[in-house]
């Protein structure tokens, strides 16, 4: 899973790490592992990216119903005239393929580059260039893990990650043919607002896909967003049902 924070600097980049904490908590609650591959801290709060796993029967058929475009509307803490700002971050999710399922990576298409971990390492991980990004030259699609002590610890995580997000593009193409084939609206891609989360002037989280709203927003920062996924999860199936 991975939380990229949108335009605005530090006010978008301070929602993206609400939605890293709301994701951790969520995990947390229904006895998930999460474990972080790689966070990109800013330079004055939140995060400019983070990276995780979550471990757990059907983990990624729940977060699937999460990707997409998540807005945010509240006054602004890093504003002294108190004003109101909207913010947005992308959340991606992308399944972690077993060692057996072939994705096939040439050599010649990878650029393989190690830097000094930066954030809250410890002595032991940033005083090296342990740190590895890979970017798959073809596709674009970029994987790096600073997590680890060693270099080679990292790469081996980052080559997963690659691993991943190339065989998730590959099923997204092979969706998107479908859905040419069959005339049908995409029920989400990247790019799209699928909620918003309003702290002022009103209290409300609505999920724009499924009509579903939540007064109680504490409750679904905190982790207990069981009501969007139940209702995207529930109209996926029925959307299904009604195409064959």
């Amino acid at each position: 899973m991975s939380i990229h924070p949108g335009a605005g600097g530090t006010e978008s980049q301070d929602w993206a790490q609400m939605l890293l904490r709301m994701y951790l908590r969520w995990g947390e609650t229904r006895g998930f592992k999460t474990e972080m591959i790689d966070v990109q801290e800013g330079e004055e709060a939140g995060i400019k990216s983070a990276t995780f796993n979550v471990k757990g029967e059907y983990a990624y058929g729940y977060l699937s119903s999460e990707v997409g475009v998540h807005r945010l509307v509240r006054i602004s803490p890093f504003d002294a005239a108190k004003r109101r700002h909207t913010s947005f971050a992308s959340v991606f999710v992308f399944p972690e393929i077993d060692d057996d399922v072939k994705v096939e990576i040439n050599d010649k298409d990878l650029r393989i580059d190690t830097f000094r971990s930066s954030g809250r390492g410890g002595q032991h991980v940033n005083v090296t260039d342990s740190a590895v990004r890979i970017t798959h030259l073809p596709t674009g699609i970029v994987a790096q893990c600073q997590n680890e002590r060693s270099q080679h610890k990292n790469k081996d995580v980052a080559m997963k990650v690659l691993r991943s997000r190339l065989y998730d593009l590959r099923l997204r193409e092979q969706q998107e043919r479908f859905d040419a084939m069959h005339d049908e609206k995409k029920e989400i891609g990247f790019g799209s607002q699928i909620r918003s989360y309003v702290f002022q002037p009103y209290r409300l989280i609505k999920d724009h896909r499924t009509k579903v709203e939540v007064g109680d927003v504490d409750r679904v920062m905190d982790g207990d967003i069981e009501p969007f996924i139940k209702a995207f999860l529930l109209s996926r199936r029925k959307a299904a049902a009604a195409a064959k």
